[in-house]
């Protein structure tokens, strides 16, 4: 588990209750229990820094970091679609979005990325395609300065027929089929200690965050009847949601000891 993504599961996942900040020491500890080395930690917090994700903030006499506006808002939006129970009601339109692609390759990778995230399909060169308007998008191509035209409407395609040129099901749904394996047994995950269920659970929900780089949230009209995305997604509520109060003691427990104040526990 990269160190950048441990930083932002355990913001994401946890923070939200502490206004998004922690101790840096408490940062460490916890990222290095999930197997992240303290030296790639720091290192990855001082990336976030720098692109505007963190930011340096003392408090209680205590050096630590908290989540900028826009870094706030990005995890409360993919807390969302981590534990939305299935994808919204769709009325039959798509949105394409035509963009100028820059000329740096790197540049074309972050969009490529950047749009892929936010639900779309390459149908064209510079063409994208999803099942819904994602209102992320305007400012994700501002910050890439990458300008577009956008247009929302129905096909005279198939819909099928235009998920299948757009998107590799097959592919998405052995990777459904491989997460439904390595969801944690729940009678044995309901035994673990807190030290152990903190682990457990956040590679549990990295392993479900990558799918949103992945799937773009079909509509289930589009969709087999039989698709393994569903059985998955309630696999994966069911656990997280029973690893989540062992979980959350052992984080609240870690940010104490590096000298932040008790949180109050909503959950």
């Amino acid at each position: 588990m990269r160190a950048r993504a441990a930083v932002f599961d355990l913001y994401g996942d946890h923070l939200a209750e502490s206004g998004y900040w922690a101790p840096i020491a408490a940062v460490v500890a916890l990222t290095d229990r999930c197997g992240s080395r303290p030296p790639a930690t720091r290192t990855a917090v001082s990336r976030m820094v720098a692109q505007d994700w963190l930011g340096a903030d003392r408090r209680h006499g205590v050096r630590g970091y908290a989540a900028t506006t826009a870094g706030r808002e990005r995890l409360r939006r993919a807390w969302h679609r981590i534990y939305d129970p299935g994808a919204a009601s769709w009325d039959g339109q798509w949105h394409l979005v035509v963009v100028e692609p820059p000329d740096e390759r790197v540049a074309r990778a972050r969009l490529q990325s950047s749009m892929t995230y936010l639900g779309y399909g390459r149908l064209a060169p510079a063409s994208w395609v999803g099942p819904h308007r994602n209102t992320e998008l305007p400012g994700v191509l501002r910050s890439l300065g990458v300008r577009s035209t956008d247009i929302l409407g129905g096909s005279q395609r198939n819909p099928v027929e235009l998920v299948q040129q757009v998107w590799d099901l097959g592919d998405l749904a052995t990777a459904y089929r491989d997460f439904i394996r390595t969801v944690p047994d729940r009678a044995l995950a309901a035994q673990l200690s807190p030290r152990d269920a903190y682990p457990v659970r956040t590679q549990l929900v990295h392993r479900w965050r990558n799918f949103m780089f992945r799937d773009p949230g079909l509509p289930a009209e589009v969709l087999p009847s039989d698709w393994p995305g569903h059985q998955a997604r309630e696999g994966f509520l069911d656990v997280a949601q029973l690893l989540l109060p062992a979980a959350r003691t052992y984080v609240c427990s870690a940010l104490v000891e590096a000298g932040a104040p008790p949180i109050r526990r909503t959950s």
